[in-house]
């Protein structure tokens, strides 16, 4: 069977280096799909290009460059953060054995988020995921390269078996889908002045945003949830009228 093989998701890169170098040990490994989020030094780049030892230009490996991350993730369905830390967030967190084994076995499209060489991935990024990928590296010296973070996945990827793939009877929401459902209840919940003190919203919508993605929604489920706010806002319309009244 073949793999289920994941986007590398690069999000804010700052070196062209890096991105050259990510790109060159994909293809490596056999993955293809790269996705590179506001890169800091614009793109095309070609420090990336002489890095990737023609990767990109052979089409071993092919570049997606996106404005946010959003618009990078919008048709997965399964994601990864690579951090070394959980953020205080209730998530799985997978070795690279168990995330590569739970990405083969992932329904639909599947990526996997690096973050920028400075400062890894910001909090509101590592929300959008299903679940968290650490590696064993030493405590006291835990600074990977960006390049050799993808690599080392990506050599855990190649090197595992394929496992017969896992369907439901739905398909699961991608991102895009899941996105546009949060994003109408925040705004509803913000009619309703949920998000008070107002300072605390970004902390507010994070904590939701965290629960929505561990809960595994089918695209099915997506657009109930959705009919159901809808509702709830008419409904809420509706009692204001009477009162009104």
């Amino acid at each position: 069977m073949t793999k289920n093989t994941p986007a590398i998701i690069l999000v804010g890169p700052q070196m062209g280096e890096n991105i050259g170098a990510a790109a060159r040990v994909m293809g490596n490994f056999g993955l293809s799909d790269l996705r590179i989020v506001a890169p800091r030094d614009g793109w095309p780049n070609p420090a990336a290009e002489i890095m990737s030892a023609g990767a990109f230009e052979s089409g071993v490996v092919t570049p997606t460059v996106c404005e946010t991350l959003d618009e990078a993730v919008s048709d997965l369905h399964f994601l990864l953060a690579t951090t070394a830390r959980q953020r205080g967030m209730e998530k799985p967190v997978h070795s690279t054995r168990t995330g590569v084994d739970a990405l083969i076995k992932a329904p639909g499209k599947t990526g996997v988020l690096f973050g920028a060489e400075k400062s890894g991935l910001p909090n509101d990024a590592v929300v959008m995921c299903d679940a968290i990928l650490t590696y064993p590296v030493n405590r006291e010296f835990a600074s990977l390269n960006l390049a050799q973070a993808v690599g080392v996945f990506a050599h855990a990827f190649a090197d595992a078996e394929a496992t017969e793939e896992v369907t439901g009877v739905d398909m699961p929401a991608d991102r895009k889908e899941l996105l546009g459902m949060m994003e109408h209840f925040e705004d509803e919940l913000d009619r309703a002045g949920f998000f008070f003190p107002a300072q605390k919203k970004d902390v507010m919508v994070q904590n939701l945003r965290n629960a929505f993605t561990r809960s595994g929604w089918t695209a099915q489920e997506t657009r109930t949830f959705r009919g159901a706010i809808k509702a709830l806002a008419i409904g809420r319309g509706k009692a204001r009228i009477q009162r009104d009244d």
